[in-house]
């Protein structure tokens, strides 16, 4: 099959990322994939996807807001690329918009489908009406939250719109050994059990709610060491809190990592606690497959995938207090940690990991390009000509065994 992949990120996001793993893992499985990214993010978005493995990349203008010059190149590359391809995959409004209108112009149009990877609603005004309506053969949602907001708002039927949650590298990310130099580069310490949050510095990833809890486990008595591993805008924010609780012997601000597996191998407990939905929580997928131990806020796609006590330690977003002592529990009993570990690595090799989502897409892209029967397809989009699915795309239950589609809707 010949697969065009669109995704205009400035920036290395979670749908860039997405974008180049499902593109990656659907080339393994003998798909020929074309990526198409942003002119001018040779640095911050192509070499990444490259670095991931991504070979065959094109780039497009992926103008901000209405730019007619770039843009109308853009459909016309788009159309041109219609007749060699199976189906369009876009992941943001601007490239969705693009293929939309392409598929508009030539004689050859394609099944686009659209990945949604943020929980910000989609308005339902007269364009989006039409561009998911009549335009867009299949919406697949990274939560079944972003789902449930789609079939909310009547822009997609219930029918044409699925869940697929997960996409970590589970080959890179596989579980080992902790390395005592990687543990010394970041703690200085060994010996000292070690809690780790990888994330960028931003508010909503939850960096104060761990200063606040860390004191907590002090006063308990109970020894540890914490990394921030990362960067962003709040890093002396983040810094100065840490100083004024009188921290800076407890946690470090360790930076930007190159190896995360090797640091999640390193840690004895990884730390996601946002303080809303992130959507895609790639992270979470990611400390699983390394089989490293986890405490997670019950947001986003945490409660829809992961079973407290199973698969991880859930907590309430924003509750320092339950946060302490969730790291107390989980700190203090080594055969829970290991328990936790073996079946979150388990679930991503089951239904999360990036091979699993590509064969879920592969069966979604495969029905969208059979031949269809005219007389049964008479209220399908006219440019789609989507085969209904039998029985929708329910939520699946949290760390339960696959549903037909393989990662939380039928095929």
């Amino acid at each position: 099959m010949r697969i065009l992949q669109l995704v205009s990120c400035r920036g290395w996001s979670s749908d860039a990322y997405w974008a180049a793993r499902v593109s990656i893992e659907l080339a393994r499985r003998g798909h020929q994939v074309m990526l198409g990214l942003r002119a001018g993010t040779e640095s911050r978005v192509i070499r990444r996807a490259r670095d991931e493995g991504a070979t065959e990349i094109t780039t497009f203008g992926f103008a901000g807001g209405v730019r007619p010059g770039t843009d109308v190149a853009d459909v016309r590359r788009i159309a041109a690329l219609l007749g060699e391809v199976d189906v369009v995959h876009v992941h943001r409004g601007k490239e969705h918009w693009l293929a939309a209108v392409a598929n508009r112009i030539t004689r050859s149009p394609r099944p686009i489908v659209r990945t949604r990877h943020i929980v910000q609603a989609v308005r339902a005004h007269r364009g989006n009406r039409w561009l998911y309506g009549s335009a867009t053969a299949l919406v697949t949602a990274v939560t079944d939250a972003i789902r449930r907001q789609y079939v909310a708002s009547g822009l997609v039927a219930p029918d044409r719109i699925v869940t697929i949650s997960g996409g970590a590298d589970a080959e890179r990310y596989r579980p080992g050994p902790a390395d005592p130099e990687v543990r010394r580069h970041l703690t200085g310490e060994i010996g000292v059990p070690l809690v780790g949050m990888v994330g960028g510095l931003r508010i909503m990833k939850g960096h104060a709610l761990v200063v606040d809890a860390v004191p907590r486990l002090a006063r308990a008595g109970l020894p540890l060491r914490v990394v921030f591993v990362g960067q962003g805008s709040r890093e002396a924010i983040v810094r100065d809190a840490i100083r004024r609780a009188g921290l800076d012997d407890v946690i470090t601000v360790a930076g930007f990592a190159s190896d995360l597996p090797a640091v999640m191998r390193a840690l004895d407990v990884g730390l996601y606690v946002p303080l809303e939905s992130e959507g895609m929580s790639r992270v979470v997928f990611e400390y699983l497959a390394a089989a490293t131990p986890l405490i997670a806020s019950r947001v986003g796609v945490v409660p829809e995938v992961l079973v407290d006590g199973e698969h991880a330690v859930l907590v309430p977003a924003g509750d320092a207090s339950a946060l302490a002592d969730a790291l107390a529990r989980l700190l203090g009993d080594a055969d829970l940690r290991g328990r936790l570990a073996r079946a979150g690595h388990r679930l991503v090799g089951a239904r999360y990991s990036g091979a699993r989502v590509a064969e879920t897409l592969e069966g979604h892209y495969r029905r969208l390009t059979e031949p269809v029967n005219e007389s049964s397809d008479r209220e399908a989009p006219r440019l789609c000509r989507v085969r209904p699915h039998p029985t929708g795309a329910s939520a699946h239950p949290p760390g339960g065994a696959p549903s037909a589609g393989g990662l939380g809707g039928p095929r």
